[in-house]
Order: C-alpha cells, then structure tokens, then sequence
C-alpha cells in the first residue's frame, strides 16, 4: 500500500515521494518579472518535495495580473530561471514551471493600457484586483476573436521552449481558477458561438490546443495540466464540472501527459470528492489532488488509491522541510499571512527547517 513516502514515476520523471509543492503566487519576481537571488533560495530550500512547481508564470508581456510574479517570455526571464533550476537540482530535486496567462483577471494599468482577454466579454464581478494606483475593479474583457487564438496558443508554445531553455523538467499548464484556459473551459462564463464555444469539447478545444503545443517542445511526459472545476474563485461556475472533468481527463490521457492535477476548493466536500474517482475512470496515468490536505489526509487519499500523489500548498508556504516534518510527524511553522505577497525575504525565504 502507498504511502506520501513511495517513489513515483510521473511521466518521464522519477519522484522519490509523492508530497508535492503547489504552484503558489509569491508576487517577489518585482516590476521586470525576472527571478531573484530570494527567488532562488526560496526554490531551492524546498528541493526535498517530490516535484515543485513554480508559482503561475507569464508567457506574454501583456499577461501580468500580480505586481511581482514571475515571466518567461523573454532571455532575462530565462536566465533568471535558470539560476533557480541550478540550484534546485544541485539539491537533487525536481521542478515544473507553470505557464500561465491571466485573461480577464489581468488589468490594463499592470499591462501598458492593454484590455484584458477572455473567451467572452465578461468582467470578474463584485471584486477588485491590486494595482499600481492601488485596488481597482476588474475591467470589462475583450473577447479573443476566433482568428487570434493561435497567437495565444504560441504564446503557451514559446513559454515552454523557454521553460525549457531554462533547465525545467516539464511544465504544467495552469487551466484553472478562472484564468485565460479555465474561461474557455467553463461555461459560466464561455458563452461563444464559434468552434471554442457551446459543446464541452468545443471549450477544452483552447487547452488541448496549448496542451499539444508544449508536448510539442517538450513530449508528452514532461507535460502537466491543472484543472478546478469546482472553485468558484474569480467568479466562475460550469454547469456541468462531472462532465467537464470526464472529457479533459479523457483527451489528457489519450495525449499521455505526464499527470494532471486536480485542484479544489476543499477535498473533504461532498461535490469535490466525486471528482476524482471521475477523472480516474477517465485518466490512467498519474492523477494528483489538491485542496486543503493535511499530513493524515494525504496518506488516506494515497493509501486507498483516490489519487497518486498530494499537492500542498499553503503548509509550504512556512515550512522549506515539509517533506522530514511528514516523516517525523513533526508540528509545522505558523504562516506569516501579513507577507504572503510581495516584499522582502521575510515571511518568504527566512522560514526555519527542523535543523534549524
């Protein structure tokens, strides 16, 4: 019987165990987008998880949501990342980059004036986002013409070249969360009438377009994708999430990527656990879960098989030696919630291991 502690193989990728770091915004990459010496030490004290992912990852210069997260559109970007991935591997660990493009959550004061994109021209509602005039509400998107959604699927191209120049070991592509791929995927807010909209496969048509696009660069083992067709968070709802998440399972594995992650608000719901047995019945290859887990959870989730392996999130945040706290059932660090966003090395990389 597994346990978070067995190896796994993931596509092309061994894992030493199964506790793997969520992709989590840090907004400390500052105005050029390009990864920092903090950026580097806060990467690389978290090399013992079984596979890392990088906080959402910018593939166009217009794809800014955050004041401060990182880009990978340009050779400053891939330099600065190369620095990270060096320093995570000579720990012996093992990193994906998230690609990622913010659509209808970007703003057009972080972007040079540009209007934000989505499948439609639905605003975010009822909320506001941070700006360098400070909090702003979400602007009224433009929606992506049919004609222009290659560009956009390049843009998810030459972030995985890049990702790759940069020394990644894969990447995953971030279709969650309401962001540009997830307003494609669900119809809460898809309400085209082109070969991207209406029927569940004309939706996931944008992501399967950028999910081939990077197995294109990098070959399917090294490919991820995140979905959450549950989590309402940036004002989005599908009516149909069993039926969503069947499908995309289904052509993800007819694809044979590397694993796909499901992400949730909370696991222990009702609603959200009928999701992973469907991407199961859907998916063969490695299928990973996150939302709220503790250490006892995950080692449940991975014991009776609901998934392979169990993304943490926030207790990374605090504690670089999640992995040891695990094995020696060991108390966990408070997170610092005044410095989860921007700013210095506090409350980011100064967190102190066991040892310490």
């Amino acid at each position: 019987m597994p346990t978070l502690h067995t190896p796994l193989k993931v596509g092309d990728l061994s894992l030493p165990n199964r506790v793997v770091m969520a992709p989590l915004t840090r907004s400390r990459a500052g105005p050029t987008h390009v990864p920092n010496d903090m950026m580097v030490a806060y990467y690389s004290q978290r090399a013992t998880s079984g596979l890392m992912m990088t906080e959402c990852t910018m593939v166009d210069a217009h794809a800014c949501a955050f004041i401060g997260e990182g880009g990978i559109y340009s050779p400053a970007h891939v330099e600065g990342w190369r620095r990270v991935t060096e320093a995570v591997h000579a720990r012996g660990g093992r990193i994906f980059m998230q690609i990622w493009h913010p659509g209808r959550a970007a703003h057009s004061l972080l972007n040079d004036g540009e209007q934000p994109v989505c499948s439609s021209a639905k605003p975010i509602r009822n909320d506001t986002t941070s700006t360098p005039q400070g909090p702003k509400p979400y602007e009224v998107p433009r929606a992506l013409r049919t004609e222009e959604i290659p560009r956009y699927v390049g843009m998810f191209r030459l972030g995985a070249r890049n990702a790759k120049a940069a020394g990644f070991d894969g990447v995953q592509l971030h279709g969650a969360h309401g962001y540009l791929i997830d307003t494609f995927l669900r119809d809460g807010v898809n309400d085209r009438t082109d070969a991207y909209g209406g029927s569940i496969e004309n939706r996931a048509r944008f992501l399967l377009e950028a999910t081939d696009a990077a197995i294109d660069v990098w070959g399917a083992g090294r490919v991820a994708v995140r979905i959450s067709p549950l989590v309402a968070f940036n004002d989005m709802v599908d009516s149909r999430p069993e039926a969503l998440v069947a499908y995309v399972a289904g052509e993800l594995d007819r694809r044979r990527v590397a694993f796909l992650e499901v992400r949730h608000e909370d696991h222990a719901l009702p609603a959200e656990q009928a999701l992973l047995p469907v991407a199961r019945g859907s998916f063969s290859g490695v299928l990973m879960s996150n939302g709220s887990y503790t250490r006892d959870s995950g080692e449940q989730a991975v014991a009776s098989g609901a998934a392979d392996a169990v993304v943490y999130g926030r207790p990374y945040i605090a504690n670089p030696d999640l992995v040891e706290r695990f094995v020696r059932n060991a108390p966990l660090n408070a997170m610092n919630e005044a410095r989860l966003y921007g700013g210095g090395s506090d409350g980011y990389s100064d967190y102190p291991a066991l040892a310490q």
